[in-house]
Protein backbone atom coordinates (compact mmCIF):
# COMPACT_ATOMS: atom_id res chain seq x y z
CA UNK A 1 0.00 0.00 0.00
CA UNK A 2 2.73 2.48 0.35
CA UNK A 3 4.07 2.50 -2.73
CA UNK A 4 0.63 4.40 -4.01
CA UNK A 5 2.15 7.53 -2.19
CA UNK A 6 5.53 7.60 -4.16
CA UNK A 7 3.81 9.55 -6.75
CA UNK A 8 4.31 12.47 -4.70
CA UNK A 9 7.41 12.41 -5.03
CA UNK A 10 7.96 12.19 -9.15
CA UNK A 11 11.84 11.63 -10.25
CA UNK A 12 11.46 14.67 -12.50
CA UNK A 13 11.42 16.47 -9.29
CA UNK A 14 15.18 16.09 -8.69
CA UNK A 15 15.80 17.91 -12.39
CA UNK A 16 13.20 20.78 -11.50
CA UNK A 17 15.17 21.30 -8.03
CA UNK A 18 18.19 24.09 -8.24
CA UNK A 19 20.79 24.32 -5.31
CA UNK A 20 21.16 27.01 -2.77
CA UNK A 21 22.57 30.04 -4.50
CA UNK A 22 23.90 33.12 -2.92
CA UNK A 23 22.80 36.25 -4.22
CA UNK A 24 25.92 38.67 -5.13
CA UNK A 25 24.73 42.16 -5.77
CA UNK A 26 25.30 43.79 -8.99
CA UNK A 27 27.93 46.88 -8.46
CA UNK A 28 25.65 49.78 -8.85
CA UNK A 29 26.22 53.28 -8.35
CA UNK A 30 24.17 53.92 -5.37
CA UNK A 31 22.73 57.46 -6.29
CA UNK A 32 20.64 56.00 -8.88
CA UNK A 33 18.59 55.14 -5.33
CA UNK A 34 16.73 56.49 -2.65
CA UNK A 35 14.62 55.47 0.40
CA UNK A 36 12.63 58.44 -0.03
CA UNK A 37 10.26 59.68 3.11
CA UNK A 38 11.26 56.51 5.04
CA UNK A 39 14.68 56.01 6.69
CA UNK A 40 16.67 52.91 7.10
CA UNK A 41 19.43 53.40 8.87
CA UNK A 42 18.45 51.39 11.54
CA UNK A 43 15.84 48.65 10.20
CA UNK A 44 14.50 46.08 12.29
CA UNK A 45 12.25 43.05 10.56
CA UNK A 46 9.67 41.26 13.53
CA UNK A 47 7.68 38.37 12.99
CA UNK A 48 8.01 34.27 13.16
CA UNK A 49 9.55 32.05 11.17
CA UNK A 50 8.22 33.63 7.95
CA UNK A 51 10.86 36.77 8.86
CA UNK A 52 13.62 34.45 10.26
CA UNK A 53 13.86 32.42 7.73
CA UNK A 54 13.19 29.05 8.28
CA UNK A 55 12.74 26.62 5.41
CA UNK A 56 13.05 23.21 5.40
CA UNK A 57 11.26 22.04 8.36
CA UNK A 58 13.94 24.08 10.12
CA UNK A 59 16.57 27.36 10.75
CA UNK A 60 20.03 27.06 9.14
CA UNK A 61 22.63 29.86 8.05
CA UNK A 62 21.52 29.77 4.36
CA UNK A 63 18.39 30.00 4.91
CA UNK A 64 18.74 32.85 7.73
CA UNK A 65 20.96 34.65 4.88
CA UNK A 66 17.85 34.00 2.08
CA UNK A 67 15.33 35.45 4.96
CA UNK A 68 13.56 38.02 3.21
CA UNK A 69 14.73 41.04 5.83
CA UNK A 70 17.80 40.40 5.23
CA UNK A 71 17.48 40.55 1.21
CA UNK A 72 15.86 43.50 1.92
CA UNK A 73 18.57 45.66 3.83
CA UNK A 74 20.47 44.33 1.32
CA UNK A 75 18.79 46.35 -0.76
CA UNK A 76 18.25 49.05 1.35
CA UNK A 77 21.81 49.39 1.15
CA UNK A 78 22.25 50.20 -2.26
CA UNK A 79 20.74 53.40 -0.83
CA UNK A 80 22.36 54.45 2.08
CA UNK A 81 20.55 51.87 4.60
CA UNK A 82 22.40 50.65 8.21
CA UNK A 83 23.77 47.92 8.98
CA UNK A 84 21.26 44.35 9.48
CA UNK A 85 21.86 41.96 11.93
CA UNK A 86 20.85 38.67 12.49
CA UNK A 87 21.19 35.90 14.90
CA UNK A 88 22.76 33.42 12.66
CA UNK A 89 22.63 30.04 13.86
CA UNK A 90 25.77 27.85 14.23
CA UNK A 91 25.30 25.48 11.51
CA UNK A 92 23.66 24.32 7.78
CA UNK A 93 22.12 21.06 9.48
CA UNK A 94 19.19 23.40 11.16
CA UNK A 95 18.58 21.02 14.63
CA UNK A 96 18.85 22.53 17.78
CA UNK A 97 20.42 21.78 20.92
CA UNK A 98 19.78 22.12 24.64
CA UNK A 99 22.04 21.63 27.08
CA UNK A 100 23.80 19.25 24.80
CA UNK A 101 20.44 17.41 24.23
CA UNK A 102 19.23 18.06 20.86
CA UNK A 103 15.94 19.54 20.86
CA UNK A 104 14.66 20.00 16.73
CA UNK A 105 15.08 18.20 13.95
CA UNK A 106 17.45 18.94 11.29
CA UNK A 107 16.28 20.23 7.89
CA UNK A 108 15.20 18.24 4.99
CA UNK A 109 17.02 17.86 2.26
CA UNK A 110 15.73 16.31 -1.49
CA UNK A 111 17.17 12.61 -1.71
CA UNK A 112 16.98 9.92 -2.82
CA UNK A 113 15.67 6.07 -1.38
CA UNK A 114 17.00 2.60 -2.12
CA UNK A 115 14.60 2.14 -4.96
CA UNK A 116 15.47 4.93 -6.66
CA UNK A 117 12.43 7.58 -5.08
CA UNK A 118 13.19 11.45 -4.47
CA UNK A 119 11.38 12.89 -1.62
CA UNK A 120 12.21 14.86 1.43
CA UNK A 121 14.67 13.28 4.34
CA UNK A 122 15.97 14.51 7.37
CA UNK A 123 19.99 15.63 6.87
CA UNK A 124 22.03 13.56 8.96
CA UNK A 125 24.50 14.98 11.19
CA UNK A 126 25.04 16.58 15.00
CA UNK A 127 23.46 20.29 15.11
CA UNK A 128 25.94 22.32 17.08
CA UNK A 129 23.33 25.47 18.20
CA UNK A 130 22.58 24.88 21.69
CA UNK A 131 19.96 27.46 22.78
CA UNK A 132 21.87 27.46 26.34
CA UNK A 133 24.60 29.22 24.85
CA UNK A 134 22.74 31.88 24.48
CA UNK A 135 23.36 35.66 22.74
CA UNK A 136 21.37 37.46 25.05
CA UNK A 137 21.06 40.53 22.37
CA UNK A 138 18.80 42.21 20.41
CA UNK A 139 19.51 41.45 16.11
CA UNK A 140 18.02 43.40 13.32
CA UNK A 141 16.27 40.39 12.18
CA UNK A 142 13.73 39.72 15.47
CA UNK A 143 12.08 36.95 13.76
CA UNK A 144 10.98 34.07 16.27
CA UNK A 145 9.97 30.55 14.64
CA UNK A 146 6.88 29.48 16.31
CA UNK A 147 5.65 32.75 17.71
CA UNK A 148 2.28 33.57 17.71
CA UNK A 149 0.77 37.22 17.23
CA UNK A 150 0.20 37.32 21.48
CA UNK A 151 3.86 35.71 22.10
CA UNK A 152 5.13 38.76 20.74
CA UNK A 153 4.95 40.96 24.01
CA UNK A 154 4.37 37.99 26.78
CA UNK A 155 7.35 37.71 29.11
CA UNK A 156 9.12 35.27 29.52
CA UNK A 157 8.78 33.66 26.22
CA UNK A 158 12.96 34.00 25.87
CA UNK A 159 13.22 32.27 29.73
CA UNK A 160 15.40 29.29 28.47
CA UNK A 161 14.30 27.88 31.43
CA UNK A 162 10.70 27.57 30.08
CA UNK A 163 11.79 25.47 27.15
CA UNK A 164 11.28 21.93 27.65
CA UNK A 165 7.73 23.16 29.48
CA UNK A 166 6.90 24.99 26.55
CA UNK A 167 5.80 28.05 28.16
CA UNK A 168 9.41 29.43 26.38
CA UNK A 169 10.32 29.62 22.84
CA UNK A 170 13.52 28.38 21.99
CA UNK A 171 14.74 30.36 19.14
CA UNK A 172 13.97 33.30 21.59
CA UNK A 173 15.44 32.00 24.61
CA UNK A 174 18.82 31.71 22.60
CA UNK A 175 18.61 35.52 21.85
CA UNK A 176 16.61 37.46 24.90
CA UNK A 177 18.29 39.93 26.63
CA UNK A 178 16.72 38.54 30.09
CA UNK A 179 14.61 35.71 30.89
CA UNK A 180 11.95 38.19 31.36
CA UNK A 181 12.63 40.45 27.94
CA UNK A 182 9.78 40.37 25.28
CA UNK A 183 10.44 40.17 21.76
CA UNK A 184 8.96 43.63 20.98
CA UNK A 185 10.89 45.15 23.94
CA UNK A 186 14.09 43.68 22.28
CA UNK A 187 13.20 44.87 19.18
CA UNK A 188 12.00 48.23 20.07
CA UNK A 189 15.49 48.90 21.92
CA UNK A 190 17.42 48.87 18.82
CA UNK A 191 15.74 52.22 18.19
CA UNK A 192 14.75 51.46 14.51
CA UNK A 193 14.08 54.12 12.06
CA UNK A 194 12.13 51.46 10.01
CA UNK A 195 10.22 48.38 10.80
CA UNK A 196 8.63 45.39 9.26
CA UNK A 197 6.10 43.11 10.51
CA UNK A 198 4.40 39.88 9.65
CA UNK A 199 2.64 38.13 12.00
CA UNK A 200 -0.66 35.96 12.56
CA UNK A 201 0.09 33.44 10.61
CA UNK A 202 0.85 30.73 13.61
CA UNK A 203 -2.02 31.93 15.33
CA UNK A 204 -4.22 29.75 12.80
CA UNK A 205 -1.63 27.94 10.70
CA UNK A 206 -0.90 25.41 14.06
CA UNK A 207 -4.64 24.60 14.45
CA UNK A 208 -4.33 23.83 9.99
CA UNK A 209 -1.45 21.81 10.41
CA UNK A 210 -2.39 19.82 13.01
CA UNK A 211 -5.13 19.20 11.36
CA UNK A 212 -8.19 21.30 13.60
CA UNK A 213 -6.72 19.15 16.36
CA UNK A 214 -6.58 22.43 18.76
CA UNK A 215 -9.25 24.43 19.56
CA UNK A 216 -11.26 27.44 18.17
CA UNK A 217 -10.76 29.87 21.16
CA UNK A 218 -12.74 33.18 19.45
CA UNK A 219 -14.43 34.18 22.41
CA UNK A 220 -11.45 34.01 24.79
CA UNK A 221 -10.32 36.97 25.41
CA UNK A 222 -7.14 35.28 27.67
CA UNK A 223 -4.56 33.63 25.50
CA UNK A 224 -2.54 32.78 28.53
CA UNK A 225 -4.95 29.30 28.53
CA UNK A 226 -4.59 28.45 25.11
CA UNK A 227 -3.02 25.30 24.25
CA UNK A 228 -0.48 25.07 20.85
CA UNK A 229 -2.44 24.12 18.08
CA UNK A 230 -5.41 26.66 19.01
CA UNK A 231 -6.83 29.51 17.28
CA UNK A 232 -6.70 33.35 18.47
CA UNK A 233 -9.28 34.97 19.23
CA UNK A 234 -9.83 37.88 16.70
CA UNK A 235 -10.05 40.86 19.40
CA UNK A 236 -6.63 39.15 21.18
CA UNK A 237 -4.86 39.13 17.67
CA UNK A 238 -6.14 42.95 16.59
CA UNK A 239 -5.12 44.31 20.29
CA UNK A 240 -1.66 42.69 20.62
CA UNK A 241 -0.88 43.65 16.65
CA UNK A 242 -1.81 47.40 17.37
CA UNK A 243 0.36 47.67 20.66
CA UNK A 244 3.46 45.86 18.30
CA UNK A 245 3.01 48.53 15.52
CA UNK A 246 2.04 51.41 18.21
CA UNK A 247 5.94 50.39 19.55
CA UNK A 248 7.46 49.65 16.42
CA UNK A 249 6.45 53.14 15.07
CA UNK A 250 7.21 55.28 17.78
CA UNK A 251 10.08 57.98 16.85
CA UNK A 252 10.76 56.15 13.59
CA UNK A 253 9.85 57.27 9.88
CA UNK A 254 7.31 54.36 9.03
CA UNK A 255 7.41 50.49 8.41
CA UNK A 256 5.71 47.95 6.40
CA UNK A 257 2.80 44.48 7.30
CA UNK A 258 2.15 41.81 5.62
CA UNK A 259 -1.61 40.30 5.61
CA UNK A 260 -2.07 36.45 6.23
CA UNK A 261 -2.18 34.05 3.45
CA UNK A 262 -4.70 31.32 2.94
CA UNK A 263 -2.82 28.76 4.67
CA UNK A 264 -4.67 26.00 2.76
CA UNK A 265 -3.16 26.72 -0.47
CA UNK A 266 0.47 25.68 0.95
CA UNK A 267 1.65 22.22 -0.15
CA UNK A 268 0.87 20.98 2.94
CA UNK A 269 -2.65 20.81 2.39
CA UNK A 270 -2.19 20.46 -1.53
CA UNK A 271 0.06 17.78 -2.12
CA UNK A 272 -1.81 14.53 -1.17
CA UNK A 273 -4.82 14.06 -2.75
CA UNK A 274 -8.18 12.75 -1.04
CA UNK A 275 -8.94 10.08 -3.78
CA UNK A 276 -5.38 8.15 -3.34
CA UNK A 277 -6.14 4.75 -2.51
CA UNK A 278 -6.09 2.10 -5.32
CA UNK A 279 -7.86 -1.19 -4.12
CA UNK A 280 -8.41 -4.16 -6.76
CA UNK A 281 -12.22 -5.78 -6.75
CA UNK A 282 -11.23 -8.58 -4.52
CA UNK A 283 -10.13 -6.09 -1.77
CA UNK A 284 -12.67 -3.63 -2.40
CA UNK A 285 -15.22 -6.35 -2.00
CA UNK A 286 -14.24 -7.59 1.12
CA UNK A 287 -13.41 -3.68 2.93
CA UNK A 288 -17.30 -3.48 1.77
CA UNK A 289 -18.60 -6.44 3.22
CA UNK A 290 -16.60 -5.70 6.42
CA UNK A 291 -18.87 -2.04 6.52
CA UNK A 292 -21.97 -3.62 5.66
CA UNK A 293 -23.65 -4.21 9.11
CA UNK A 294 -22.33 0.01 10.08
CA UNK A 295 -23.72 1.06 6.70
CA UNK A 296 -26.95 -1.17 6.47
CA UNK A 297 -27.56 -1.66 10.34
CA UNK A 298 -25.89 0.42 12.51
CA UNK A 299 -26.46 4.06 11.17
CA UNK A 300 -30.11 3.49 10.06
CA UNK A 301 -29.88 2.53 13.51
CA UNK A 302 -29.03 5.74 15.01
CA UNK A 303 -30.82 7.97 12.85
CA UNK A 304 -34.12 6.01 14.26
CA UNK A 305 -33.02 6.54 17.68
CA UNK A 306 -32.63 9.96 17.20
CA UNK A 307 -28.75 9.87 17.87
CA UNK A 308 -27.66 11.07 14.40
CA UNK A 309 -29.23 13.20 11.46
CA UNK A 310 -30.30 11.03 7.85
CA UNK A 311 -27.51 13.38 6.28
CA UNK A 312 -24.94 12.47 9.18
CA UNK A 313 -25.63 9.51 8.21
CA UNK A 314 -25.26 9.41 4.78
CA UNK A 315 -22.08 11.09 5.35
CA UNK A 316 -20.85 8.61 7.75
CA UNK A 317 -21.74 5.90 5.03
CA UNK A 318 -18.45 3.76 3.51
CA UNK A 319 -18.27 2.68 0.06
CA UNK A 320 -15.00 1.29 -1.58
CA UNK A 321 -14.35 0.53 -5.06
CA UNK A 322 -11.63 -1.58 -7.55
CA UNK A 323 -9.61 1.16 -9.07
CA UNK A 324 -7.51 4.17 -8.26
CA UNK A 325 -9.67 6.51 -6.40
CA UNK A 326 -10.56 5.87 -3.41
CA UNK A 327 -10.81 8.20 -0.48
CA UNK A 328 -9.74 7.04 2.81
CA UNK A 329 -11.68 6.44 6.18
CA UNK A 330 -10.95 8.98 8.64
CA UNK A 331 -11.88 10.52 12.12
CA UNK A 332 -13.78 13.15 11.89
CA UNK A 333 -13.94 15.06 15.54
CA UNK A 334 -17.37 17.19 14.54
CA UNK A 335 -19.16 13.53 13.80
CA UNK A 336 -21.60 12.75 16.61
CA UNK A 337 -19.26 10.71 19.20
CA UNK A 338 -21.33 7.23 19.13
CA UNK A 339 -18.74 5.01 20.50
CA UNK A 340 -20.23 4.97 24.23
CA UNK A 341 -23.70 3.95 22.56
CA UNK A 342 -22.50 1.77 20.10
CA UNK A 343 -20.83 -0.62 23.58
CA UNK A 344 -24.49 -0.95 24.66
CA UNK A 345 -27.31 -2.54 23.37
CA UNK A 346 -28.82 -3.27 20.77
CA UNK A 347 -25.47 -2.73 18.73
CA UNK A 348 -23.38 -4.21 22.01
CA UNK A 349 -20.00 -3.75 19.98
CA UNK A 350 -16.55 -4.31 21.79
CA UNK A 351 -15.10 -1.24 23.04
CA UNK A 352 -11.79 -1.18 20.39
CA UNK A 353 -14.62 -1.80 17.48
CA UNK A 354 -16.98 0.87 18.66
CA UNK A 355 -13.83 3.46 19.15
CA UNK A 356 -13.38 3.20 15.79
CA UNK A 357 -16.26 3.74 14.85
CA UNK A 358 -17.00 6.23 16.61
CA UNK A 359 -16.42 9.24 14.92
CA UNK A 360 -15.70 7.43 11.41
CA UNK A 361 -16.24 8.62 7.93
CA UNK A 362 -14.72 8.59 4.48
CA UNK A 363 -12.79 11.22 3.34
CA UNK A 364 -14.62 13.67 0.26
CA UNK A 365 -13.82 16.28 -1.75
CA UNK A 366 -13.90 19.32 0.68
CA UNK A 367 -11.49 17.65 3.10
CA UNK A 368 -7.48 18.54 3.09
CA UNK A 369 -5.34 15.11 3.83
CA UNK A 370 -1.95 16.51 5.15
CA UNK A 371 1.44 16.42 4.04
CA UNK A 372 2.79 14.15 6.58
CA UNK A 373 0.16 11.63 6.18
CA UNK A 374 1.78 10.72 2.60
CA UNK A 375 4.38 8.40 4.88
CA UNK A 376 1.31 7.37 6.73
CA UNK A 377 -1.30 6.30 4.41
CA UNK A 378 -1.59 2.64 3.62
CA UNK A 379 1.03 1.43 6.08
CA UNK A 380 -0.28 -1.51 8.75
CA UNK A 381 -1.37 -0.78 11.93
CA UNK A 382 0.64 -2.73 15.20
CA UNK A 383 1.12 -6.52 14.45
CA UNK A 384 -2.32 -7.02 12.45
CA UNK A 385 -1.58 -7.29 8.57
CA UNK A 386 -5.39 -6.45 8.23
CA UNK A 387 -5.22 -2.99 10.04
CA UNK A 388 -4.05 -0.43 7.10
CA UNK A 389 -4.08 3.33 7.93
CA UNK A 390 -6.96 5.03 6.14
CA UNK A 391 -8.36 1.10 4.60
CA UNK A 392 -9.35 -1.13 7.55
CA UNK A 393 -8.30 1.92 10.22
CA UNK A 394 -9.31 5.36 10.18
CA UNK A 395 -6.85 8.15 9.13
CA UNK A 396 -6.33 10.30 12.74
CA UNK A 397 -7.25 13.29 13.24
CA UNK A 398 -4.81 15.39 13.10
CA UNK A 399 -4.04 13.86 9.39
CA UNK A 400 -6.96 15.81 7.91
CA UNK A 401 -8.27 19.43 8.05
CA UNK A 402 -12.08 18.96 7.55
CA UNK A 403 -14.43 21.58 5.60
CA UNK A 404 -15.52 22.44 9.29
CA UNK A 405 -12.13 23.13 10.56
CA UNK A 406 -11.29 24.91 7.46
CA UNK A 407 -14.04 27.45 8.03
CA UNK A 408 -12.93 28.21 11.49
CA UNK A 409 -9.34 28.99 9.62
CA UNK A 410 -11.22 31.18 7.19
CA UNK A 411 -12.78 32.64 9.49
CA UNK A 412 -9.93 33.99 11.90
CA UNK A 413 -7.74 34.51 8.89
CA UNK A 414 -10.28 37.08 7.74
CA UNK A 415 -10.45 39.03 10.81
CA UNK A 416 -7.38 39.16 11.37
CA UNK A 417 -6.78 40.35 7.60
CA UNK A 418 -9.03 43.02 8.37
CA UNK A 419 -7.35 44.31 11.58
CA UNK A 420 -3.97 44.79 10.03
CA UNK A 421 -4.99 46.51 7.09
CA UNK A 422 -6.72 48.92 9.47
CA UNK A 423 -4.03 48.92 11.75
CA UNK A 424 -1.78 49.57 8.87
CA UNK A 425 -4.04 52.63 7.58
CA UNK A 426 -4.35 54.04 11.09
CA UNK A 427 -0.80 54.24 11.60
CA UNK A 428 0.02 55.41 8.11
CA UNK A 429 2.28 52.77 7.11
CA UNK A 430 2.84 50.72 3.96
CA UNK A 431 0.56 47.27 3.28
CA UNK A 432 1.22 44.18 1.50
CA UNK A 433 -1.54 41.52 0.66
CA UNK A 434 0.39 38.99 1.09
CA UNK A 435 -2.81 36.88 0.57
CA UNK A 436 -3.47 37.62 -2.87
CA UNK A 437 -0.06 37.29 -3.79
CA UNK A 438 0.35 33.73 -2.08
CA UNK A 439 -3.07 33.11 -4.00
CA UNK A 440 -1.63 34.05 -7.42
CA UNK A 441 1.36 31.70 -6.76
CA UNK A 442 -1.30 29.09 -5.69
CA UNK A 443 -3.81 29.53 -8.90
CA UNK A 444 -1.45 28.81 -12.03
CA UNK A 445 1.63 30.08 -10.54
CA UNK A 446 3.50 33.92 -11.24
CA UNK A 447 6.04 34.87 -13.74
CA UNK A 448 9.01 36.78 -12.01
CA UNK A 449 12.41 37.36 -13.64
CA UNK A 450 12.26 34.67 -15.76
CA UNK A 451 11.24 31.98 -14.06
CA UNK A 452 8.03 30.56 -12.78
CA UNK A 453 6.66 30.41 -9.33
CA UNK A 454 4.08 27.83 -8.25
CA UNK A 455 2.27 25.74 -5.32
CA UNK A 456 3.42 22.62 -6.48
CA UNK A 457 5.50 20.55 -3.68
CA UNK A 458 8.93 20.77 -4.57
CA UNK A 459 8.74 21.32 -8.37
CA UNK A 460 7.21 24.53 -7.86
CA UNK A 461 9.82 26.69 -7.07
CA UNK A 462 8.11 28.79 -4.19
CA UNK A 463 8.15 26.57 -1.42
CA UNK A 464 10.65 24.36 0.73
CA UNK A 465 10.52 20.67 1.33
CA UNK A 466 8.47 21.07 4.85
CA UNK A 467 5.53 22.24 2.41
CA UNK A 468 5.11 25.42 4.65
CA UNK A 469 7.91 27.88 4.47
CA UNK A 470 9.42 29.19 1.30
CA UNK A 471 12.60 28.55 -0.39
CA UNK A 472 15.50 31.43 -0.81
CA UNK A 473 13.59 32.26 -4.35
CA UNK A 474 10.17 32.58 -2.92
CA UNK A 475 11.73 34.93 0.23
CA UNK A 476 13.04 37.03 -2.91
CA UNK A 477 9.70 37.23 -3.92
CA UNK A 478 8.23 38.05 -0.74
CA UNK A 479 10.79 40.80 -0.51
CA UNK A 480 9.90 41.86 -4.09
CA UNK A 481 6.32 42.73 -2.80
CA UNK A 482 7.35 44.23 -0.09
CA UNK A 483 9.83 46.65 -1.87
CA UNK A 484 6.95 47.26 -4.50
CA UNK A 485 4.98 48.56 -1.43
CA UNK A 486 7.84 50.79 0.15
CA UNK A 487 8.36 52.40 -3.03
CA UNK A 488 5.14 53.38 -3.62
CA UNK A 489 4.01 54.30 0.39
CA UNK A 490 7.25 56.23 0.60
CA UNK A 491 8.33 57.62 -2.62
CA UNK A 492 11.44 55.49 -2.80
CA UNK A 493 12.94 54.13 -5.61
CA UNK A 494 14.61 50.66 -4.18
CA UNK A 495 15.40 48.29 -6.65
CA UNK A 496 14.02 44.67 -6.89
CA UNK A 497 15.71 41.67 -6.75
CA UNK A 498 16.51 38.93 -9.86
CA UNK A 499 14.31 36.03 -8.36
CA UNK A 500 15.75 33.87 -10.80
CA UNK A 501 19.41 34.13 -8.55
CA UNK A 502 17.92 32.44 -5.96
CA UNK A 503 17.77 28.86 -4.73
CA UNK A 504 15.02 26.41 -4.61
CA UNK A 505 15.65 22.87 -2.58
CA UNK A 506 18.76 21.55 -1.83
CA UNK A 507 19.63 17.78 -3.21
CA UNK A 508 21.65 15.63 -0.92
CA UNK A 509 22.44 12.02 -0.55
CA UNK A 510 24.33 11.82 3.02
Amino acid sequence: MKTYIKYLFVASAAFFASCEVDFDEPITDEVFYTTGEANMSSFVAVGNSLTAGYADGALYITGQENSYPNILANQFALAGGGEFTQPLVDDNLGGLLLSGNQIAENRFVLAVDANGNPGPARLSGTPTTDVANGLASPFNNMGIPGAKSFHLVAPGYGDVNGVLTGTANPYYARIATSGSATVIGDATSLNPSFFSLWIGNNDILSYATSGGSGVDQTGNLDPSTYGPNDITDPNVFASVFSQEVEALAAGGSGGVVLNIPDVTSIPYFTTVPVNSIPLDAATAEALNANFALYNDLVLPGLVSFGVITAEEAAMRTVSFSEGLGNAPIIVDTDLTDVTTILQGPPANLPPDVAALLGQLRQANANDLIVLPAASVLGTQVGDDPTAINGVSVPLANQFVLTATEQARVAAAGAAYNAAIQNIAAANDIAFVDARSALAQVANGGVMSDGVMLTNEFVTGGAFSLDGVHPTPRGYAYTANLIIDAINSKYGANIPNVDIGTFGTVTLSND
